[in-house]
């Protein structure tokens, strides 16, 4: 697959790249790296079960000689009880992303509050852009990855940033409308990493192969065409 996002309809100097050390986030950090005069990289802990993928977004950020900041939410992820993602009392969901089981991996508001912190960063560094990987396949489990709160969103933060922000400040998810078979095939493209990105939302030793991420990314190198280099402990999803 050949499928890009569209480039940026301005040039973009100074662009936060909101980074979880999966697949789409690394993606879109090597996409603006390529687009933009200068990219900073941030990461959460926000007590995440897979909380591994940081140490790939450290590698992201080695890789391509960027800053990387990792901002400590831990406390407020101790918060977000029900989500199988913060809560270790609740079991990861083995299946696909369109499985009903999937909404036990939300956690509410979480990209929100992401993208809050990134505003926050972009607002002292003077940068005119932030970006987060939010891509088509979300659509249907995460309602903070659809059209409607992007654009709602950006409104929101040039309001709340007004007289702070640089003129033409813009919150950006290029990936909206691609599948994840097209990221992989862009990502290829770029000359991203794979091996270097982590998705599985159990966090072992080795991708689960089983759950909604490993299944999702499986996929996604076979529709795309392009070899797979994971390492997954389930042979078969």
């Amino acid at each position: 697959m050949t499928t890009t996002p569209a480039p940026p309809t301005r040039p973009i100097g100074h662009a936060v790249v909101v980074l979880s050390g999966g697949l789409d986030s690394t993606t879109l950090a090597y996409w603006l790296h390529a687009h933009a005069a200068r990219v900073t990289l941030l990461s959460a802990d926000y007590g995440q079960r897979h909380r591994k993928e940081l140490e790939f977004a450290r590698a992201t950020a080695d890789a391509l000689a960027v800053k990387h900041q990792i901002v400590d939410l831990t406390s407020v992820g101790r918060m977000m009880s029900g989500s199988a993602l913060t809560d270790l009392a609740v079991d990861v969901p083995d299946g696909h992303y369109t499985d009903a089981s999937m909404a036990v991996t939300v956690v509410p508001h979480r990209n929100a509050l992401l993208l809050d912190v990134a505003v926050c960063l972009a607002t002292v560094l003077g940068a005119d852009t932030v970006a987060y990987g939010a891509h088509g396949g979300d659509h249907t489990v995460y309602p903070d990855c659809r059209p409607g709160f992007v654009d709602a969103y950006g409104q929101m933060a040039r309001l709340a940033g007004e007289g702070a922000l640089p003129a033409g400040f813009s919150v950006l998810a290029p990936f909206l409308t691609l599948a994840k078979a097209e990221i992989v095939g862009l990502a290829e493209e770029l000359g991203v990493p794979f091996a270097s990105t982590w998705s599985c939302y159990r966090g072992g030793e080795l991708h689960c192969g089983t759950c909604g991420t490993c299944v999702e990314r499986r996929e996604a190198f076979a529709v795309a065409g392009v070899p797979d280099p994971t390492r997954y402990a389930a042979e078969t999803a």
